[in-house]
């Protein structure tokens, strides 16, 4: 069975650079006012949106476990 995330964009951060959109044009739009949403907050654990996490410039991308809550990107340290 395949991990299911909970996938958050902070608005308050995000930029709008499409970088998201770019690396998983599956997971993520951007509206009106250029700031980015997940097409859906739960979602199949993927490879592209891990790199849209990690590809953010200002890191406004959170990915966590949904059944357990760890976290995905930001790692925890």
């Amino acid at each position: 069975m395949t991990d299911r995330w909970h996938v958050e964009v902070d608005r308050g951060v995000c930029i709008g650079s499409g970088m998201c959109v770019a690396a998983a044009p599956d997971g993520f739009r951007l509206d009106e006012a250029r700031q980015s949403h997940p097409l859906y907050a739960e979602q199949d654990a993927a490879e592209s949106l891990l790199a849209a996490a990690e590809g953010c410039p200002v890191e406004a991308i959170a990915i966590t476990v949904l059944e357990s809550g760890e976290a995905v990107f930001p790692p925890e340290e």
